[in-house]
């Protein structure tokens, strides 16, 4: 019995370094493969009879050993879609079943990965080299995702729709030492004591306009403001009187508004009350209907928006307003927090998806499958969907990927130690037959 339990756990012992090797195997050849994760080796001994007196021989059986938990090196890519997860976590992704009518059908079936080499193929879609598709979850027009499904992501937003002028937000100063206009000037006079400039408006066509806004001084603390639309004919319906400081109750700082009022009749116009943001606001028509426009020149008493300080030249500081033209494609970008921000040609950008992580308590547990993706096990516990860098959750490195986390030298070192085993249970087989047919050679 002792010859062939021998001969048998050496045969067990062939096979399990076999698996072994081919573990091996499979590790060296996805040594370059993305979001591969290596598989050790783990021995397992099965006893036949063992007490304190007498130890038959058992078995051995190779089980592989997963590290689906273990990082890989992450390596930048040119590739702005690419990402890679830094700690703990996998992207959700799909499969493809086909099309109807033009439009992608997916598998219901559920699929993690750390492959994150993901471009964007011909309908939008984020796919990565294994032709899984990316999910997330789909953002509101304010940026908050919706937490309650997870979607494939696809771009599909390509024009970016222009945005009317609702604010105007001017910072400039005017000098306080240009000669004031006389009471009853002459049109050379007064043009003296102006100084003006325009101000871009976009309609809601995107079309860019020009307001212009004539400063007029009066005295030496106060100023006219007269406001034109395009298409208007001067003098328009719009005239304010700003005095600037010192003086008020309470006294505001010299060269800083004091007080805000009507000069003019303010058709189609309102203003705030003194003391509080001097803003006014206004309704255009360029053609599509009355446009509501707020003009902000700052508040009273604090030295921003339009001030009265020393000089003879009127200087603006910033001149900032909210209208946008329309924009087209120009590309897309991701962020370190997971939102997939599409790019256009006009300047601005449009969050449409942020991209979660995946988590699990047991990831080692997780079922292999085709394509570096995984699919869950009771083993490996629930998926648990977060943001990015939350919850455990590993960040996302952006225009990266995670290589294979086989380490070469490590392999080459278990594969010559399954060879040397392999070869010493090959000498236990040959002993044991030797032995045996020196046992049937005993009736000689």
């Amino acid at each position: 019995m002792s010859l062939l339990g021998a001969m048998t756990t050496a045969i067990s012992g062939l096979t399990a370094q076999s698996k072994a090797l081919g573990h091996v195997s499979d590790n060296v050849a996805n040594s370059q493969t993305v979001g591969f994760k290596r598989i050790d080796t783990n021995f397992v001994n099965y006893l036949t009879r063992s007490t304190s007196r007498i130890s038959m021989p058992g078995s051995v059986e190779a089980r592989p050993d997963y590290t689906n938990s273990l990082q890989g090196t992450v390596q930048q890519t040119d590739n702005p879609l690419a990402m890679a997860v830094a700690g703990q976590g996998f992207f959700s992704v799909v499969q493809s079943r086909g099309s109807d009518g033009g439009v992608v059908q997916f598998d219901p079936q559920q699929y993690y990965t750390r492959a994150g080499d993901f471009r964007m193929d011909k309908d939008g879609y984020l796919v990565n080299g294994q032709g899984n598709f990316l999910q997330g979850w789909n953002v509101d027009q304010a940026g908050d995702p919706d937490r309650t499904q997870m979607v494939p992501i696809r771009v599909s937003d390509l024009v970016y729709n222009p945005v009317p002028t609702s604010t105007i937000d001017l910072s400039a100063n005017l000098p306080a030492d240009l000669a004031p206009a006389p009471a009853l000037p002459t049109p050379a006079q007064l043009a003296d004591a102006t100084v003006s400039g325009q101000v871009p408006i976009y309609d809601a066509l995107g079309r860019p306009q020009q307001a212009t806004l004539a400063w007029t001084k009066l005295s030496n603390t106060q100023w006219s403001l007269s406001i034109t639309m395009p298409g208007e004919v001067a003098p328009p319906a719009r005239g304010i009187l700003v005095n600037f400081g010192p003086g008020g109750v309470p006294p505001a700082a010299a060269g800083t508004i004091e007080s805000f009022g009507a000069a003019v009749n303010m058709t189609n116009s309102t203003m705030v009350a003194v003391g509080d943001s001097a803003t006014v606001s206004l309704t255009a028509d360029f053609g599509q209907g009355p446009q509501a426009l707020t003009l902000n020149l700052g508040a009273r008493g604090e030295s921003r928006g339009v001030t009265q300080f020393a000089g003879t030249e009127y200087s603006v500081r910033n001149l900032a307003q909210d209208g946008v033209p329309l924009g087209s494609y120009a590309g897309v970008s991701l962020r370190d927090n997971g939102d997939l921000a599409v790019n256009y040609d006009n300047g601005e950008n449009r969050v449409v998806a942020r991209i979660p992580v995946v988590a699990f308590n047991d990831p080692d547990k997780l079922q292999r499958q085709d394509g570096q993706a995984f699919t869950r096990t009771t083993e490996s516990g629930e998926a648990r969907i977060v943001d990015a860098g939350s919850s455990g959750a590993g960040k996302l490195v952006t225009s990266s990927v995670e290589r294979s986390n086989v380490d070469i030298a490590s392999e080459f070192s278990k594969l010559i130690l399954a060879q040397r085993a392999y070869t010493a249970n090959t000498r236990i087989v040959t002993a044991a037959d030797e032995m045996l047919q020196d046992t049937l050679n005993m009736r000689r």
